[in-house]
């Protein structure tokens, strides 16, 4: 089992940065693929990043490849969003999210779910 809590979240200017970290617990975390989904109202989640349980593998979107860098930390059981080179366009509401298993893109794959951290980027 795995619970999940984001933070780092908040306002920031067109440019800017900021460091999302998931906080987990749970034994198993090291064995579970984690993920980065933002969900912005009336819309369906939007797949950010994914990284393998090992650390060895990430995928990107599109929209925030050469952006944004997920990383993870098994020993302080912590996945990281870096995001650098803000736009207007990537405020939402950011959800970690984990698996037992591979790295997956859609949100359906994912069985565990933190609640969501906001980030709101002026122009």
């Amino acid at each position: 089992q795995v619970q999940l809590v984001e933070s780092g979240g908040g306002l920031v200017q067109a440019g800017g940065s900021l460091r999302l970290s998931c906080g987990a617990s749970g034994r198993t975390f090291s064995s579970y693929a984690m993920a980065w989904f933002r969900q912005t109202p009336g819309k369906e989640r939007e797949f950010v990043a994914a990284i393998t349980w090992s650390g060895g593998s990430t995928a990107y979107a599109d929209s925030v490849k050469g952006r944004f860098t997920i990383s993870r930390d098994n020993v302080k059981n912590t996945v990281y969003l870096q995001m650098n080179s803000l736009k207007p366009e990537d405020t939402a509401v950011y959800h970690c999210a984990a698996r037992a298993g591979i790295k997956m893109t859609t949100a359906t794959a994912y069985n565990y779910w933190g609640q969501g951290t906001q980030v709101t980027v002026s122009s």
